[in-house]
């Protein structure tokens, strides 16, 4: 099982315009081939005047799932390249719909390859990509006289901040990767001298920007 996947950080179109074809690419977050399906269909109901509406998506942590279509343009001009945008920029649970308006010039299979492989990878850049990491979440509570001196360190250190609240004492959420809590609890107990309560919170996907 993976601990760690990319995938889109929010919905969004890009366009892009190649020898006055117009190429809007839609991307979106999906976990299921249903709702990357429903998301395909709304785009066709969106741009019913276009002339193609190619798709590719890629389902699961391990990026198991991959479907693409060329939807009437040359095979393997528009599905495939699409899909290969995502497999190379290893992005999942993401759904591309590239809509193609014909501005009369012919761009041949290999610009048609570059045309849709470009919409999808400045698509990308535009929505911005999310990573997705699988941490044992444990609890640090310190009184508030060690409170700054250990956020500051946390901050500073490669562990993760998740997360911090501060009641009658102040808790810190530290994300740890597998195998990484004996070195955390040495490392915690030597700044601490031993003050701080820990309590683990169990494993949970923490997100944040690539």
């Amino acid at each position: 099982m993976t601990d760690r996947y990319l995938s889109v950080a929010r919905s969004g179109v890009h366009e892009i315009e190649i020898k006055r074809s117009r190429f809007l690419c839609a991307l979106a977050p999906v976990t299921s081939e249903e709702a990357a399906r429903e998301f395909i269909a709304g785009r066709r109901r969106a741009d019913p005047g276009a002339r193609h509406h190619c798709h590719a998506f890629v389902l699961g942590p391990d990026g198991r799932t991959q479907r693409s279509s060329d939807d009437g343009e040359p095979a393997g001009t528009a599905g495939t390249p699409m899909l290969e945008v995502l497999r190379r920029r290893e992005v999942t649970d993401v759904v591309a719909v590239v809509t193609r308006y014909f501005g009369g010039v012919l761009l041949g299979a290999g610009g048609l390859i570059r045309a849709y492989g470009q919409s999808v990878s400045e698509a990308l850049e535009v929505v911005g990509v999310l990573e997705h990491r699988r941490l044992a979440l444990v609890e640090v509570a310190v009184s508030y006289d060690r409170a700054g001196r250990l956020e500051n360190d946390l901050r500073a250190s490669p562990y993760l901040v998740h997360a911090t609240r501060f009641g009658e004492l102040a808790r810190f959420e530290i994300g740890l990767a597998p195998g990484e809590a004996p070195t955390f609890e040495s490392w915690l107990a030597d700044l601490t001298n031993g003050e701080a309560a820990t309590t683990a919170l169990g494993d949970h996907w923490v997100v944040h920007r690539h």
